[in-house]
C-alpha cells in the first residue's frame, strides 16, 4: 500500500522493549494458584510480621511505663466501679509485682473520654490487671489490625496489590506504630478509628457517585432538567464514617477534627460530581439540600456515640463532678434551670476537661512542638532502665533498656518528604487520590498548629501516619510506573523501591531493640541516637 506521495509507509515504530519486572511478574502469577498466592500470602505475610513485631515479648517491662500510669488504672477502675477513680501512693509497685487492688473510691478528674480505657480493659479483665500483656494486649491487637485496613485502603485507593503490600510492610516494620502498639497508650484506638473513617469516606465516594448517576439518569429518562440535584439520604457508608468518627472522638478529642474535615470534604465532592453532571444550581443544591443532609447523617451518629461511652459515669454516683450540679450554688438559674442536674454536672465536667487542654502547659522533658513532629526532632522516651556490669544480665561496664518511640527514620523522613512533594502533584495534576490522603493529613496535622505553646509529645502523630504512609507509598507507584512506561524506567524503579524497602527493613533490625525494651550496651544504645535531641 501506497502514501498519497506513491511512497510505501513507514514501518511500524518497535514496540519498547518489555522491563525485566514485566517478565517476572508473568511468570511467578500465571496460574490462578500463583494469583491467588500472591493475593492472600502476600498481605497474610505482612500481617504475620506486624503480628511478630507487636506480640513478642509484650510483657515486658512488667511495670508502668509512661502514661500507662494513668490510663492502665483508669481503665481498671472502669472495670471494678464504673469510673475512673484515685489511687494511692505506690500503687505502680503493686501492678509491678503482679497485684492491681488498692483502688480508692473517690472519682478521678481524667481529661480523656472513657472509650480507649474501656477497650484497654478488655484484655486486663480477661488476663487480669495485674497481668502486663494483660493491660498491653489492646493496643498490640490494634496495631495488627492497622496494617490489615491500610492494606485493604491502599487497594482501593490505588488498585494495586503490591502497593497495598508495600503500605502494609512500611507500617509493620515502622518504630512509632510499633511502639504505640506495645504500650497501653490511647492514641492507636484513635489510629484505627480515624483508619476505618477514612476507608468508609472512600466508599462513600463511590457509593454517592453511583447514587447521583441514578437519579440524573432517571430525571433524563422522565425528561425533567438537571436544576438542583437530589438530597442524597441513603449514604451508609457516610453514616459508617460518622460512628467512626465518633468512636475516636470518644478516645481522645482530636478525633473530632478528623470528623469535621472529612465532612467539608465530602461536600466538596457532591459539589463537584454536580458540577460534571450538569446540574445548573449544583453549588446552591450542594450547600442547602445535601449539606444539611448530610450533616443529620453524620453528626448525630457520632454525638450519639460520644455520650454512649459515658453511660457508666452516669450509672454510677462516684465519677469526678458527678454530684457536681447538687452542691450548693451549682445549679443552673433561670433558663438552663430546666436540665437534668446530672446533664448540668456532666456539661461541667466537659467544659473543664476543655480548659485544660488548652492550658496544659507545663514542662515535660520530652514534650515536642507540632512544628518538630515531622522532622521527628524530639521522639518520646517511654521507658528507660540503666544496669551495671553483673546487674540484670549485663555483661558490659554499663547497659541500658529503652523503649523510645523513634520512627524507623528512612520511613519517617521520605514520607515527610512525600507529603511535601504531594501538596505539589494536587496543584499540579488534581488527583483525587492525592487529595483524599492529603485532606486525612490536614485532619489530623493541622490543628495541632493551634496550640504551639501546649504541652504536646511526637506519639501523638500515630493518629496521622497511616496518610503519611499511604503518601510515600503513592510515590513509590509512580516510581515504579505502569506498563505504559519504557522497560527501562520499569526496571530501575522496582531497583530503587526494592533498595529503599530492603534499607527500611536493615534500619527496623538496627533500631528494634529500642522498640522492643531489650538491653543493650549503652555506648551502642546511644549509637541510635543519631540526632542529639534524641537522647
Amino acid at each position: 500500500m501506497l502514501s498519497a506521495e506513491g511512497a510505501p509507509p513507514p514501518p511500524p515504530a518497535p514496540p519498547e522493549p518489555r522491563s525485566r519486572v514485566d517478565d517476572w511478574w508473568e511468570r511467578v502469577t500465571v496460574g490462578a494458584r500463583a494469583r491467588a498466592l500472591w493475593n492472600w500470602g502476600a498481605p497474610a505475610f505482612v500481617v504475620l510480621v506486624a503480628s511478630i513485631t507487636r506480640l513478642w515479648n509484650l510483657g515486658s517491662p512488667h511495670e508502668l511505663v509512661f502514661d500507662e500510669t494513668f490510663y492502665v488504672k483508669d481503665a481498671w477502675t472502669l472495670v471494678n466501679l464504673g469510673y475512673e477513680s484515685k489511687w494511692p501512693d505506690g500503687a505502680n509497685d503493686g501492678f509491678a509485682s503482679g497485684t492491681a487492688d488498692g483502688y480508692l473510691t473517690e472519682g478521678s478528674f481524667v481529661v480523656h473520654p472513657p472509650l480507649g480505657k474501656y477497650l484497654i480493659s478488655i484484655g486486663m479483665a480477661l488476663l487480669g490487671g495485674g497481668n502486663s500483656v494483660g493491660w498491653r494486649i489492646s493496643t498490640a491487637i490494634v496495631g495488627i489490625l492497622a496494617v490489615v485496613l491500610i492494606m485493604l485502603i491502599a487497594k482501593k485507593l490505588m488498585g494495586s496489590t503490591l502497593l497495598a503490600v508495600l503500605a502494609g510492610s512500611l507500617l509493620a516494620i515502622d518504630g512509632n506504630a510499633i511502639v504505640m502498639s506495645r504500650v497501653a497508650l490511647l492514641d492507636n484506638f484513635v489510629m484505627i478509628f480515624v483508619l476505618l473513617g477514612f476507608g468508609a469516606v472512600l466508599l462513600d465516594r463511590e457509593h454517592s457517585r453511583g447514587r447521583l448517576e441514578a437519579w440524573i439518569a432517571q430525571r433524563q429518562k422522565l425528561g425533567k432538567p438537571l436544576d438542583w440535584g437530589p438530597a442524597l439520604w441513603w449514604r451508609p457508608w457516610l453514616i459508617s464514617a460518622g460512628l467512626a468518627f465518633g468512636l475516636a472522638t470518644s478516645v481522645k478529642w482530636n478525633g473530632l477534627y478528623f470528623l469535621a474535615v472529612f465532612a467539608i470534604y465530602t461536600l466538596v465532592v457532591d459539589a463537584l460530581a454536580r458540577r460534571r453532571a450538569g446540574i445548573a444550581f449544583w453549588a446552591t443544591s450542594t450547600i442547602l439540600k445535601q449539606a444539611p443532609t448530610s450533616f443529620v447523617l453524620t453528626v448525630p451518629i457520632a454525638l450519639v456515640t460520644y455520650l454512649l461511652t459515658w453511660t457508666r459515669w452516669f450509672t454510677t454516683t462516684g465519677g469526678y463532678y458527678r454530684q457536681w450540679a447538687t452542691d450548693p450554688g451549682n445549679a443552673a438559674t433561670g433558663f438552663f434551670a430546666w436540665v437534668p442536674l446530672e446533664w448540668q454536672s456532666f456539661w461541667h465536667y466537659q467544659v473543664s476537661t476543655y480548659n485544660y487542654h488548652v492550658g496544659e502547659q507545663r514542662p515535660h522533658g520530652y514534650q515536642a512542638n507540632p512544628l518538630s513532629w515531622l522532622f521527628m526532632v524530639r521522639p518520646t522516651s517511654m521507658y528507660y532502665s540503666g544496669a551495671e556490669k553483673g546487674q540484670n544480665g549485663c555483661i558490659t561496664d554499663l547497659c541500658g533498656t529503652s523503649i523510645t518511640g523513634i520512627a524507623n527514620p528512612l520511613i519517617w523522613w521520605a514520607a515527610t518528604a512525600a507529603i511535601l512533594f504531594l501538596l505539589y502533584r494536587l496543584v499540579r495534576f488534581r488527583e483525587w487520590q492525592v487529595g483524599l490522603i492529603l485532606i486525612g493529613m490536614a485532619a489530623g496535622y493541622l490543628p495541632w498548629l493551634m496550640y504551639l505553646q501546649r504541652t504536646v509529645f511526637q506519639f501523638y502523630t500515630i493518629a496521622f501516619e497511616p496518610f503519611m504512609i499511604l503518601g510515600l507509598v503513592f510515590e513509590m507507584g509512580l516510581v515504579l510506573g505502569d506498563a505504559r512506561d519504557p522497560g527501562w524506567y520499569r526496571n530501575r524503579g522496582f531497583a530503587l523501591v526494592g533498595a529503599f524497602m530492603l534499607l527500611a527493613v536493615v534500619v527496623s533490625v538496627y533500631f528494634w531493640p529500642l522498640w522492643a525494651g531489650i538491653q543493650l550496651d549503652y555506648q551502642f544504645l546511644a549509637g541510635h541516637w543519631w540526632l542529639p535531641t534524641w537522647r
